[in-house]
Order: structure tokens, then C-alpha cells, then sequence
């Protein structure tokens, strides 16, 4: 049987004019993420390192997303070649790798990403969904055309590597993380500082000029318009989680009176 799959990730940055736009999948609901997936929006992140998602449903919600015109990535916990693998095996094609802060840890992801000789991937296509348990034809053989790799660089070292990261072959993608990459510069929760801006500008500045496609987290809409007007490829600008949040609490403070509203009208 054929391998029916969207473009990966790789692709749709390589084919869009524009920056792709994405939110943050942490629910860890299918149906949540069916939701997200019918949006609009153009990717749409699976999030296994600060949410409670497991393989089993981090499976689910790739299930779900297939019917739908979005480009799903998923997010795994750590740099780790056993987490990789068994992602990938789950049909996963776009990955995005956190906290790696040199060409020698970007190397890393790469081997774990690839059947040898490329890299070190395990072989048990007969098991997984990736190669719909062996049915695919010539998976094994093909499978490195349909992934896409993207690492996030998130600390002060991995600014200084920038340009080592992005060059290393197979990295499709670089992510900048402001919020860890704040933290890690001596201003934690300030994503906005001036200096950790301007060490976003320079992590952007050196990814382009290795000719990798480059992207941010900012879920700040005047943050997100700013790093679009400086050349991101692509953007995440929300969360699932955090969207139900704040219209949760909008709804809240609508039609619930405050205290002193309260007190007001008992007279």
C-alpha cells in the first residue's frame, strides 16, 4: 500500500511565501487537538516536553490530525535517541527537538532521526504504525524522505552556535525558545527584555545565513507580528491550553460580579 502523507514540514516552509503560523498542542486530548487541527492555522504542535502527553496519546492526536489539512509536528521531552525512535515509529514525520545548544548535540538528533547507515535508528517498521506494519512498500528505503527535523535553541550557548547548528545536515528547521532562552540569560519570565530580543535578532540572523529556516514561540500578538516584519519563517502563537485559559476566564469576568460589585448590590 501506498504511504498517503501531508508534506512535511520541511516542505511546507520550502513551498509557503509566507510565515506558518501554528499553536501549541498540550492538552493532551484528541479531541482538543481534532479542534486545533480543523483551525486553519498551518502547523500544529504535538507537545510531549511540558504537558502530560504520553506516546499512546500523542498516537491519538495524529490519528485525528490526518484528516485534516494542517501540518503536524510533535515536540519530544529531551534529546534522546530512544524517545526519537519510538516517536517516529508512531507515524510521527516532523519532529522538533528541545534545548540543543551545539552542532554536536544537532548532530545528535540527526543520527537518531535516520535508519543506518545515515544514522542509528532502530528497525521495527513490522511493529509500528509509521510503515502501517510493514504494508508500505519500500519504507524502510524511503523513510527518510518523509521526516523533517527541527531543534530548538534555547540558551545562551546554543545562540552562540547558532550558525554550527543550522549548517549541520538534516537539520530542516531552527526554533528559538525566548522563554528558556530568557531564563538561561539571567531574566527569567522577561521574554520581551531588550537583551533577549536582541539575542533572538542575532539566533535569526545566523540561521539565515546558513540558509535554515528559522522560527519563535510568541504567543504576544505584537511580539509575534514583530518577529513575522523580521524574517521568521514561522510562528507559534498560541496554546490550547492557554487559550482555553484566558476565554475561561474572560467568560468569568463577564458575568460573574466581583466582590465589591457584590457588596454594591446588596444595598
Amino acid at each position: 500500500m501506498p504511504l498517503h502523507l501531508s508534506p512535511s514540514f520541511r516542505e511546507a516552509l520550502a513551498a509557503s511565501e509566507r510565515a506558518l503560523i501554528g499553536m501549541w498542542g498540550c492538552a493532551g486530548s484528541s479531541v482538543m487537538t481534532e479542534i486545533a487541527a480543523g483551525s486553519g492555522l498551518d502547523w500544529l504542535l504535538i507537545d510531549m516536553e511540558h504537558s502530560a502527553n504520553t506516546l499512546d496519546s500523542v498516537q491519538s492526536q495524529l490519528q485525528v490530525t490526518a484528516a485534516y489539512p494542517i501540518t503536524p509536528l510533535v515536540r519530544v521531552p529531551w534529546n534522546d535517541q530512544v524517545l526519537i525512535k519510538q516517536v517516529l515509529d508512531l507515524g510521527a514525520q516532523n519532529l522538533i527537538v528541545p534545548m540543543v545548544s551545539s552542532a554536536a548535540e544537532a548532530e545528535a538528533a540527526v543520527r537518531a532521526m535516520h535508519y543506518p547507515p545515515k544514522g542509528v535508528r532502530g528497525v521495527g517498521s513490522a511493529l509500528a504504525r509509521s510503515a502501517r506494519w510493514n504494508r508500505v512498500e519500500n519504507y524502510l528505503a524511503e523513510a527518510s524522505a518523509h521526516i523533517s527535523l527541527t531543534v530548538q535553541i534555547e540558551t545562551t550557548a546554543g545562540v552562540e552556535a547558532a550558525a554550527e547548528i543550522a549548517a549541520v545536515d538534516g537539520v530542516d528547521a531552527v526554533f528559538v525558545g525566548p522563554s528558556d532562552l530568557a531564563a538561561s540569560m539571567g531574566y527569567l519570565g522577561q521574554q520581551t527584555h531588550p537583551e533577549v530580543l536582541a539575542a533572538v535578532a542575532r539566533t535569526f540572523a545566523a540561521v539565515a545565513a546558513a540558509g535554515t529556516p528559522v522560527g519563535v514561540n510568541a504567543f504576544d500578538p505584537i511580539a509575534a507580528e514583530s518577529y513575522i516584519a523580521e524574517g521568521a519563517d514561522f510562528v507559534a502563537v498560541g496554546a490550547d491550553v492557554a487559550l482555553l485559559a484566558r476565554a475561561s476566564e474572560a467568560l468569568a469576568a463577564r458575568f460573574i460580579p466581583s466582590s465589591d460589585d457584590a457588596g454594591r448590590a446588596s444595598y
